[in-house]
Formats: C-alpha cells, structure tokens, sequence
C-alpha cells in the first residue's frame, strides 16, 4: 500500500493506493486527515491490515512531492492529487478515479454506488438514499453505510442530510460537511 498526505483546502487528506491483483492501481482511501493526526490514526489502516494481512511494513508512506509517475499506485495518487485540487478550485464536479469497494459488505457497497449518482450541487435525505438502494426503511442501515465510506470526498456521502434540512453527520466532522456543500453551491 502506498500511502500519502494531501491538503484540501485548509484541510489534510490521507490518500492510499494499491496495485490490484490485475495489476490495476485502485485507491483504497481517500479521507479526512484529523489535526494533529498522522496517516496512521487513519480509521482504514486497521481493517486494511485485516482484510488483506498486512503488516506496517506493507504500507509505504511517500510525500506527495516524491512520489512518481512511473509507478501505477503512485501515478494514481498523483492524479488524485490532482482531480481533486481542479474539484477544491472549482474547476471540476466529478472525479473519475478507479476505487477499491472489496471491503465493503454487499449493502454498503450498493449504497457507495448510489452515491456516486447524487450530482454536483444536490443534496438528497438519507431517506431518499435507501429508496434509491431499495431498502425503504433502511435509512439509519444507509446513514451507518454512508459512515463507513472509506471515500468521503470522492463517493459525495457528504451530500446526504437529514429530511428535515439538517446535516445529519459526517465522518470528516461537520465542518467539513458544510465546507464541501458551500464548495458546491448547496449550503449557505
């Protein structure tokens, strides 16, 4: 696993790629980087040990100023870098990036999908959500999908709020939440 630090805006990011058994590079982690927090505090590091036996010696953290494009993870995370400094700047709403979902039970992963069809600027209730993964009552089953999202920026859990208008939560923290619905238009 190659593992590096990111910022968003006034935030950090902890971005993990890997090489898949196909020899594809897939991101395994793209999510918020508490203060103070190293790569390590990350909430994947744990259960990517787990799932796929590692070690702390598989994961190799590189500065994002030293990673290199001849390199499949690391070419993929340089173009993470990428995509989503363009989305922070505005100039891009989607980001098209190969994702690994495999530690993701079948619901989860199903709710990870539908959240990637929930546009640029739109905002949906986490009731909406398990409509549209055909679990109508399941709505407090997506919120904890939606907490378990190892992607947070990339598959937009932040754009799901409570159906009263509220934010509901957010892995990242709230303020979070409010900096990336703002970013798109749909928060004032």
């Amino acid at each position: 696993m190659i593992v590096t630090t990111a910022a968003f805006g006034s935030h950090r990011l902890t971005l993990i790629a890997r090489v898949n058994e196909h020899g594809q590079p897939m991101l395994v982690e793209a999510n918020w980087l508490l203060a103070g927090n190293s790569w390590h505090s990350s909430k994947s590091v744990p259960k990517l040990k787990k799932y796929y036996g590692l070690t702390d010696e598989d994961f190799t953290f590189i500065d994002k100023n030293s990673l290199s494009m001849n390199e499949p993870a690391q070419a993929l995370l340089i173009e993470t870098i990428f995509q989503l400094k363009d989305y922070a700047d505005g100039k891009r709403k989607t980001l098209d990036l190969p994702l690994d979902f495999s530690m993701g039970t079948e619901f989860q992963q199903r709710v990870w999908q539908a959240l990637q069809g929930i546009e640029y600027g739109e905002t949906i209730s986490y009731a909406t959500l398990a409509q549209r993964v055909n679990s109508p009552k399941g709505f407090r089953a997506v919120a904890q999908a939606n907490g378990k999202n190892p992607f947070s920026i990339i598959v937009p859990c932040h754009r799901v709020i409570a159906s009263d208008g509220k934010l509901g939560g957010y892995t990242g923290g709230l303020d979070k939440k409010e900096y990336l619905l703002a970013l798109e238009g749909s928060w004032t």
